[in-house]
């Protein structure tokens, strides 16, 4: 005979004080997509009974503590003996190498990367991982191991069930648990697409210019580098150095008989010599 049927289905579990109550009270507890979409999951699997009487444990305070890590949930749940139940949830983390592939895709997305910088789960972040053969959520029992240290041989009984619930909840409030209990955590992830997205947009380093050394040139090393000569336009002369004399205006100036302006051409012309002249 099995060890459960010594008790009766029907034992009203031991009230707890301080225990881990469900923030919602009547209705769906997942609150966001991403919870929504692990406990539809669970229901898929045809839980629906149980997860209901889990979901009454979940709101009443059973649960005495659940504590989330890489690949594994570990539940404390107050059942009608004295000692609590100990339920556990795992699921199969990602590889190291199936991160890199991961972390690579969602810093590929600017939008993906700019949403989880900024603490939020892209709407259809499932489809990077789609795309890459890989399922950020069960999707057969197979893919989860659960056991419970209570009598009932049924999987998931009611305690399970509790502590399902009160991870969808976990989820609602820090997405990044999600990816977590798959082996990444917040700020790792977080630091890896930042690295990930720098290193993207990074503009690559020009060489510097070759200069000599001081010993080689001691005449020109301190000298500011000389300007390039503007292009010249084909078809045309070099601009004379008295041209913009002829731009001017008569001027109303002579002096003997010489107009000013004939009388200025050589002082021009004199100090562009003296401009080209080496020093």
């Amino acid at each position: 005979m099995n060890e459960w049927r010594r008790f009766p289905p029907g034992a009203k579990p031991i009230r707890v004080e301080g225990g881990i109550k469900a923030r919602s009270k009547r209705g769906e507890i997942a609150q966001t997509w991403w919870s929504r979409r692990f406990i539809e999951v669970l229901e898929s699997f045809g839980m629906g009974g149980r997860l209901q009487r889990g979901k009454r444990y979940a709101r009443a305070g059973q649960v005495l503590s659940l504590t989330l890590s890489t690949s594994l949930v570990v539940a404390l749940v107050q059942g009608s003996r004295p000692e609590p139940y100990r339920a556990r949830i795992a699921i199969k983390a990602f590889t190291a190498d199936e991160w890199e592939r991961i972390e690579r895709a969602l810093a590929g997305q600017a939008l993906y990367a700019a949403k989880l910088l900024a603490g939020e789960m892209p709407a259809d972040v499932e489809r990077v991982f789609d795309e890459l053969g890989l399922q950020l959520f069960p999707t057969t029992m197979r893919e989860l191991t659960m056991d419970c240290s209570c009598p009932d041989w049924e999987i998931p009984c009611k305690h399970l069930a509790a502590a399902c619930y009160l991870v969808a909840e976990s989820f609602d409030e820090d997405p990044f648990q999600i990816l977590a209990w798959r082996g990444r955590g917040r700020e790792e992830l977080l630091d890896r697409l930042r690295a990930l997205r720098g290193s993207a947009s990074a503009p690559a380093a020009e060489e510097p210019d070759q200069v000599a050394p001081l010993s080689e040139c001691p005449e020109t090393f301190w000298s500011a580098p000389e300007s390039p000569a503007a292009p010249a336009t084909p078809g045309t002369e070099p601009t004379a150095p008295d041209a913009l004399l002829d731009e001017l205006d008569p001027l109303p100036v002579q002096v003997g008989d010489e107009s000013a302006v004939e009388l200025l051409r050589p002082a021009y012309r004199a100090m562009a010599r003296t401009d080209r002249s080496p020093r």
